[in-house]
């Protein structure tokens, strides 16, 4: 009990410093299931032919995309890949259409990543 009062601000501080930890990590997931769920949403409704409901969750899709993380970005690849023929231009199919939005999101996120990395090898010490 004595060392509890001597350090208290150091364990009040410590205490404090995991539980936002914890909380941080909470919403990160949270972020990434509600995207999950937005991207299923957007693919079940435009199977169905809910063209105009897709179409708002399509566009909340697009908003979002500059701040997903490539490994969200790469799971919405994969998971459009399966429903569509990247081979064919489908314009007017708009699964196709964020299928190829991603492929360039990605093809863009890549090139900043490879310059990156060839700027690093180039530094000398």
């Amino acid at each position: 009990m004595r060392r509890w009062r001597q350090y208290y601000f150091v364990w009040s501080f410590l205490l404090l410093l995991v539980f936002c930890s914890l909380m941080v990590l909470r919403q990160f997931y949270a972020n990434q299931a509600r995207h999950v769920e937005l991207r299923e949403a957007f693919i079940l409704l435009h199977s169905r032919g809910y063209v105009s409901q897709a179409q708002r969750l399509f566009a909340r899709l697009l908003a979002e995309m500059d701040h997903q993380p490539n490994q969200v970005l790469y799971d919405d690849f994969q998971r459009t890949m399966m429903l569509v023929d990247p081979g064919s231009k489908l314009t007017n199919n708009l699964i196709w259409v964020y299928h190829w939005t991603v492929s360039n999101e990605l093809e863009k996120r890549s090139e900043k990543t490879l310059l990156r990395a060839l700027k690093l090898a180039e530094e000398t010490k």
